[in-house]
């Protein structure tokens, strides 16, 4: 198809161009197919030739809701993790979003291929397609990292509060008219892990994702004397994924300064937000 061979010709310019596979690079290349009800299984198929041509890593949306897996049954007679087996996506160059309606032994088998899944709580109660089985795919041995989806199913894209939710969801996540289990609960110290580490994890990386030498100078700070963390200070692991996510007092990424005094360097703030409001309504007028 015309078409396709576009996308295809497309990715592959831009991994020549932008792609940089060294240590502690800034800018990594990754083909992302939306999904596979949005995407023909060709575009799927041929997109993972072309990214272990190239050495890049695979993701797409999976396993995000019911009527998904009514989907795929109706359209491929699979389900989306088979689907997606049968297209050559799985290995631990693949990470997939969401992995709500992951079964038991869906877990079993990407733990074993080691793909990668990336956990949105957020975006998943607000557009209330449940809850992922993050402690089943942690003890499976498959990858987990946090993310936030995107902005039309997520208003705030704040990692920290991510790990907040990523707590309280597991902790009430279980069968309809069933109690949850407490064995789905994650502690502090896991979603915390599952923001750092386990992202790190997830995009194959090891320059990142933890204080150590080698390692990227990507590091927040917040101040634990602001008021939101009152009586939590003596735990500052509890304060940081309990508590109301603040505004870090201190960003880093890769050494450079990008938060200081919880003020954003660099950016003319009002006028952003401004040009960021026109073209809201703008879009919603268009709708």
């Amino acid at each position: 198809m015309e078409w396709q061979d576009a996308i295809l010709a497309d990715s592959a310019r831009l991994i020549d161009a932008f792609h940089d596979p060294a240590r502690l690079a800034m800018i990594r290349i990754a083909l992302a197919p939306c999904s596979p009800f949005s995407v023909t299984g060709d575009l799927m198929r041929e997109s993972a030739v072309l990214a272990r041509e190239k050495g890049v890593m695979l993701h797409t949306h999976l396993a995000e809701t019911a009527d998904e897996d009514a989907f795929c049954l109706s359209k491929f007679g699979l389900r989306p993790p088979d689907y997606a087996e049968s297209l050559g996506w799985t290995g631990p160059d693949v990470w997939f979003a969401h992995g709500v309606h992951f079964s038991a032994g869906d877990a079993v088998r990407l733990g074993a291929c080691g793909c990668g899944v990336a956990h949105c709580p957020s975006s998943n109660m607000r557009l209330a397609s449940g809850s992922a089985p993050t402690r089943q795919l942690l003890e499976a041995g498959v990858r987990v990292a946090l993310g936030v989806d995107g902005s039309a199913s997520n208003d705030g894209c704040h990692l920290l509060a991510e790990a907040r939710q990523a707590l309280h969801s597991s902790r009430v996540r279980g069968v309809p008219g069933q109690a949850p289990n407490p064995a789905d609960a994650l502690t502090a110290h896991d979603a915390l892990w599952l923001a750092t580490r386990g992202g790190a994890a997830v995009l194959n990386r090891d320059d990142i994702g933890q204080l150590a030498p080698g390692f990227a100078a990507d590091l927040i700070a917040v101040d634990l004397r602001d008021l939101g963390y009152s009586g939590a200070r003596h735990d500052p692991v509890g304060a940081l994924t309990l508590c109301a996510p603040p505004r870090v007092a201190l960003n880093t990424v890769n050494g450079r300064v990008i938060v200081d005094g919880g003020e954003l360097l660099g950016v003319e703030l009002p006028a952003l937000v401004e040009r960021h409001d026109a073209h809201s309504r703008r879009m919603i007028g268009l709708a």
